[in-house]
């Protein structure tokens, strides 16, 4: 009995893969890449959330919208779409050599040979030889040892690594933009407190000169009064110069000349303050999170494919080639006569002096490199989200203190202008709760500012600003027969 066993396309693509020389790519496991089980850093429990929008938790509307103005229209982005590109055009590139070369020429000439002249003019136009050509070539160099296949794997895994790299650079500047964002609010609010403490110290001062005029102080309270209000003045300049930093790097950010948003930021509005704690989930989840770490991953696999190609360069190389060709006096006739060639060469570098295996070793280098460069991303995310988690507890701790600080300093201000007033107590002690004071708000705007900044980073840490659950994004969809599955862009 006879029975019929049909290969599909994909059992025929698996039997062609198992022919390709070289390691075959597994991602490298989370013992080998030294992942611990858990943070050492006091942590939510629970699974990450999506954050793939991470800046709409911090509930202002107009950082939303500058975000997502810099994820429009960021430089740096543009750049890295460009880029990835450019590795989608490696990868058509290195997919071309798997199909044949066919070129076709076609040819025509006329020749009249002339009998006579009569006075330099023809008299007779004698005959006509007219001749028309046609011909076509086609060669094929065999993948048998899948050193093409091994180049269009490791294509393939820049390509992905390519786009994971655009995701990063999305989420940097995602995180950038609220940073700076974060930064000019946190200017403007220290420009209010240290134009309130003005206000105030004026008063004390226009006070310290009563006094002096009426005869119950000496010059010196009044002295005192104005150096505390001048050395309290010093502050707003560098104050409004952090102001004008952040925003025009905000302009920048968003594709922009520098002063572009200074307009839409000018009104002062609070430091924006997100939740006070995000779950982080397992180390592991960094490697699945993480879009730079995913492309160090990927860089890995083009590295790993690349020794493949070294090692199928030592092997036989099998080119096929055939050629046809017609000649005639006339476009009809073309088709009567048709010559043609098959022919096929085999070649093998006998002697290269060990160039070739020296070739292979640089690979299997380079892939070490590679293997090396991943494990330290992975090892650099883990430490980024523990700084993250350390620098957000230590700024809710000082939030807290301060809080009281600034309320318990408000309190001594209070009193101590009432009792200067009364004559109940001397300026220096006016000037140092005063001092104490302009101290605890600041302290406290800074911690504010820290807070949120360490939200932002952690948000960064866990790789937050790209949809982790969808392909590496690409600039624009592979069509059909580019031997890629067309990726949905995420942003």
């Amino acid at each position: 009995m006879w029975r019929s066993h049909r290969l599909t396309v994909p059992g025929f693509a698996l039997l062609l893969a198992s022919c390709a020389v070289g390691p075959n790519y597994r991602p490298p496991e989370t013992k080998v890449l030294a992942v611990p089980p858990g943070y050492t850093t006091p942590a939510p429990n629970g699974a990450v959330p999506d954050l793939q929008r991470w800046w709409v938790n911090f509930n202002d509307p107009q950082l939303d919208l500058i975000v997502d103005l810099a994820l429009k229209d960021n430089l740096d982005i543009a750049q890295a779409v460009s880029r990835l590109r450019q590795a989608r055009e490696s990868l058509i590139q290195s997919r071309a050599s798997l199909f044949p070369t066919v070129n076709a020429n076609a040819s025509y000439s006329r020749n009249i040979n002339i009998r006579g002249r009569t006075f330099g003019q023809i008299t007779n136009a004698g005959i006509v030889n007219e001749n028309y050509a046609l011909s076509g070539d086609v060669s094929y160099t065999a993948d048998i040892f899948g050193g093409v296949r091994r180049g269009v794997e490791a294509g393939r895994a820049s390509y992905e690594s390519s786009g994971y790299n655009l995701a990063q650079v999305q989420a940097t500047i995602a995180s950038e933009v609220a940073r700076n964002y974060i930064l000019a609010r946190a200017a403007q609010a220290g420009v209010s407190i240290a134009r309130g403490s003005l206000a105030i110290q004026q008063d004390n001062l226009e006070i310290a000169g009563f006094r002096v005029q009426a005869g119950l102080v000496s010059s010196l309270d009044a002295e005192q009064a104005r150096a505390q209000r001048a050395q309290t003045a010093a502050n707003v300049p560098s104050l409004e110069q952090q102001y004008e930093q952040a925003t025009n790097r905000l302009g920048v950010l968003t594709g922009q000349a520098p002063g572009a948003l200074k307009a839409q930021l000018a009104a002062t509005a609070p430091i924006p303050q997100g939740p006070g704690a995000v779950p982080v989930g397992l180390p592991a989840d960094v490697i699945r999170l993480r879009p730079d770490v995913r492309a160090a991953e990927r860089n890995l696999a083009a590295a790993t494919a690349q020794i493949g190609v070294a090692k199928a360069n030592l092997l036989p190389q099998l080119t096929l080639a055939g050629s046809i060709s017609s000649n005639a006096t006339s476009i009809n006739a073309l088709t009567d006569i048709i010559t043609g060639r098959v022919f096929g060469q085999l070649a093998q570098t006998i002697f290269d002096a060990g160039r070739g295996r020296s070739v292979v070793r640089a690979r299997r280098a380079q892939a070490e490199e590679a293997f090396a460069a991943y494990k330290a991303s992975v090892l650099g995310a883990l430490e980024d989200v523990e700084n993250a988690l350390t620098a957000l507890a230590t700024a809710q701790a000082r939030q807290r203190e301060f809080e009281i600080a600034a309320d318990a300093s408000s309190n001594a201000a209070i009193l101590a202008r009432s009792q200067y007033r009364a004559g109940l107590t001397d300026i220096t002690t006016l000037n140092n709760t005063e001092v104490s004071l302009l101290s605890a708000q600041s302290g406290l705007n800074t911690a504010r500012s820290d807070q949120a900044q360490a939200l932002v980073q952690l948000y960064l840490a866990l790789g937050g600003g790209w949809n982790a659950s969808a392909p590496p994004p690409t600039a624009e969809p592979l069509k059909a027969g580019d031997g890629q599955p067309t990726p949905r862009a995420t942003q």
